[in-house]
């Protein structure tokens, strides 16, 4: 692909199928000889050719401002602003630039995260720049764990998150927080500050009733009740807002759906049959309600031996590849099931908080960065897909 611009060091780079860039040949270590113009167009066309599921016409098309601050003999900065989170993604571009210049390539990345829909919410609710529903057909699939190391993904890859609990008759988020039992303060007697975990914010029906009771409301009632939670809490400025949405199709889910600005909204299924039925239930309405799906997410995928590395499909193969597809979507991603997973989960940690760049946290921000690229690239009208309607006069 560069093979003209490698041409003085009789160095070829290779693009592999994830987006990677490797180098290949016999005098690649006479690319530190390289001038430092040569080096800042090696760069260029890389980030310009590089092509990945949230890149397809590369970094640089969607990019706000670019820069490159080199020395001859010094380490390399790249100063990117991007429309969405994909840290993880970049650094691994800046490590193959690393190897391929023999020389330290760093990446200095600022986001410039726009609302890709226009709304109003009353007061502090404003701060929302972006909603996103998570969502299942059914209970039991691992949404609402999903959606937790999910936002904790996100701020990884640089990004300030929130998460509002919808399931207003079984809300877990409390307990995936570790903030069991923690109450909401207010300052001023209107509004109720968010609870904090880790840099998450976040606001629940379980931070305000007590565990083991019962919430016994009909459907308006739940509604009202989510309404308050989501406009009656000082949310700080947010790029993102997960909803964790409760399971199901019914009234309730369809009545928040609608009542509430969402951006786009992503399923959560297992590649079990039932659970796939349930799913396709989810994506049909939000379809109803003009909400468009990102995608889908398949946790539980497969279980991978700790003894011997055997993986093996316990509730099925393919099954959300195959959803996607039948619904014109995208498999942002997989998830195994794994016991360190559950076991956070019920201690309200997360491996990504304790390992950011560790084999699940890499899944989590993978699938992260899926979702808001997915969202920039099908929604934003800067994204370089929106088509461009010309007047000729």
């Amino acid at each position: 692909m560069f093979d003209k611009i490698f041409s003085k060091s009789k160095t070829k780079t290779v693009q592999k199928a994830d987006g990677e860039f490797i180098s290949q040949g016999e005098n690649s270590s006479k690319t530190n000889k390289l001038s430092l113009l040569d080096k800042k167009q090696i760069i260029e066309e890389a980030l310009a050719s590089y092509r990945s599921v949230n890149f397809p016409q590369g970094v640089l098309a969607v990019c706000a401002s670019f820069d490159i601050k080199a020395e001859q003999s010094d380490d390399v900065y790249i100063h990117l602003c991007m429309p969405f989170p994909c840290k993880g993604e970049l650094e691994a571009i800046a490590e193959a630039l690393s190897k391929t210049l023999q020389q330290a390539v760093h990446l200095e990345i600022d986001l410039a995260i726009k609302g890709v829909r226009n709304f109003s919410l009353s007061g502090s609710s404003g701060n929302i720049k972006n909603i996103i529903a998570v969502a299942s057909g059914k209970g039991g699939v691992g949404k609402s764990t999903t959606t937790v190391n999910l936002a904790y993904a996100l701020i990884a890859e640089g990004a300030k998150v929130g998460i509002l609990d919808a399931d207003i008759y079984g809300p877990s988020i409390p307990t995936l927080l570790g903030l069991k039992n923690a109450k909401p303060s207010s300052h001023d007697g209107k509004l109720m500050m968010p609870l904090v975990s880790h840099g998450l914010h976040a606001m629940s029906i379980g931070f305000l009733v007590n565990e083991n009771d019962a919430t016994v409301w009909r459907g308006p009632m739940a509604s009202g009740a989510f309404n308050q939670l989501l406009n009656e809490t000082a949310w700080p400025e947010l790029d993102y807002l997960l909803i964790d949405m409760p399971p199901g199709t019914g009234d309730i889910q369809l009545t928040l759906a609608q009542k509430v600005p969402v951006a786009a909204a992503v399923i959560v299924t297992t590649p079990q049959d039932m659970a796939l039925i349930d799913a396709a239930k989810g994506v049909a309405m939000f379809d109803k309600v003009k909400v468009p799906v990102l995608g889908i997410v398949e946790n539980m995928s497969y279980h991978l031996c700790e003894q011997c590395g055997h993986k093996s499909h316990v509730f099925g193969e393919a099954g959300g590849a195959e959803m996607a597809k039948s619904k014109h979507t995208h498999l942002l991603g997989q998830l195994p099931l794994k016991i360190d997973i559950r076991q956070d989960a019920d201690f309200g940690q997360s491996d990504i908080i304790e390992n950011s760049a560790g084999e699940i946290a890499t899944l989590y921000r993978r699938i992260a960065r899926n979702i808001t690229g997915q969202l920039f690239l099908q929604l934003d009208n800067n994204s370089p897909l929106t088509s461009q309607v010309e007047i000729v006069h």
